[in-house]
């Protein structure tokens, strides 16, 4: 903050630059946080667009129940968004920045706060001051009984972009000034007897290699007159060729995002949206990334929404995200759960997030296995 303060103050004060001043420092910190965002944003993107698909239920003991909060978690938090907007701007805000406040207006609005001051104490609830939504700045402070906050608290993606990115940024800077070089045009310009011009003809002589080179630089077929006593060598295609490609580039910035998928949970081959390995890589992100998050957030929306005596009653809001398993492929399982008798109906169903139904509760054996149980044994084919 230092840094960018004594630089719009030298702009604001139309001084010249003190010469300890460092604006290569002022650089690099731009192009670092540049690159950052990159592979942050792609990854960030990801995770809350596949979180907006979520739905939002509110239950009470596992029966679904119409409720005003289902319809303002699932439909219009607020009178500018619909559900699926609010939630990705939400998960997005809560990994880059690492923490999500939203309020609750007088009017039953959900908005996502821009900028806070958190107020921490050791007994007593944190307070939440100088509350900021699109320029709109709260009068009010919030306890925290009254918001949703929500940390992301990933102390490993913060610690290792620091260092990550510091290396990177010097690797991916040196290997554009190598493409830059690539095709620079290069030359000699030898002029007869230049030591004993005068200032005049010096200027002229100077004039006429500008015209030059600007006519190589800025035109795709660049015709210039020579004269006797100037000699041009092109030094293009002799030196200065790197091996150094745009696809090389390219691997340097998806090594940016495969670090950081590493860190938050999502497989690459989701990220980059590969075919090989794609189940295994969509039941890994659903374990270790989808799932957590979305019990950070049931847990906060429970204990902020619901109430203790609700709560006893069996009131819960759940969440039922893209991880929901495809009863098509568990349609095998599931007969035999049933059909064995080793669980009923309603218990496969709650297992599976959906509700009891009537008559559920009661256990179905197949006929193969209740003749085993009554000790009949299976009929064999042939015998009287």
């Amino acid at each position: 903050m230092a840094l960018f303060e004594s630089f719009f103050g030298l702009i604001r004060k139309n001084k010249s630059p003190d010469v300890s001043y460092d604006f290569d420092e002022l650089f690099s910190d731009l192009q670092q946080i540049h690159l950052k965002l990159l592979a942050i944003d792609k990854n960030a993107e990801f995770l809350s667009r596949v979180f907006s698909r979520s739905e939002f239920n509110y239950r009470v003991n596992d029966e679904r129940m119409d409720n005003q909060w289902s319809y303002i978690l699932n439909a219009k938090p607020n009178k500018n968004e619909a559900g699926s907007r609010f939630w990705q701007r939400l998960v997005y805000k809560l990994i880059t920045q690492n923490e999500v406040l939203v309020i609750l207006s007088d009017d039953d609005q959900l908005l996502i706060a821009d900028a806070f001051n958190h107020k921490e104490y050791a007994v007593y609830g944190d307070v939440f001051e100088s509350v900021v939504v699109k320029n709109y700045q709260f009068k009010r402070s919030f306890k925290m009984d009254e918001v949703i906050y929500l940390q992301y608290n990933n102390n490993r993606l913060s610690l290792y972009l620091d260092k990550l990115f510091e290396d990177y940024q010097k690797l991916y800077s040196r290997m554009v000034e190598a493409l830059a070089r690539n095709n620079q045009i290069r030359g000699t310009l030898k002029v007869k007897g230049a030591n004993q011009f005068n200032k005049e003809q010096t200027q002229t002589l100077k004039n006429y290699s500008e015209r030059l080179f600007a006519a190589f630089k800025d035109k795709s077929v660049a015709i210039v007159p020579m004269i006797d006593q100037i000699e041009y060598d092109e030094l293009t295609n002799r030196v200065g060729v790197s091996d150094t490609s745009i696809d090389e580039l390219k691997k340097l910035r998806r090594q940016f995002e495969d670090d950081v998928a590493d860190l938050i949970g999502i497989p690459v081959a989701l990220l980059h949206g590969e075919i090989a390995g794609i189940e295994d890589a969509q039941k890994s992100f659903n374990m270790y990334c989808l799932e957590p998050l979305i019990k950070r957030v049931e847990d906060e929306l429970n204990s902020k929404i619901i109430d203790a005596a609700d709560y006893q009653k069996g009131a819960k809001i759940e969440i039922i995200g893209v991880e929901r398993r495809d009863l098509f492929e568990l349609a095998s399982s599931i007969d035999k759960l049933i059909s064995s008798g080793a669980f009923n109906r309603n218990e496969v169903r709650k297992e599976l997030g959906y509700t009891a139904i009537e008559g559920g509760d009661e256990f179905l054996i197949t006929r193969n296995y209740q003749e085993f149980y009554e000790g009949k044994g299976g009929e064999v084919e042939g015998e009287d």
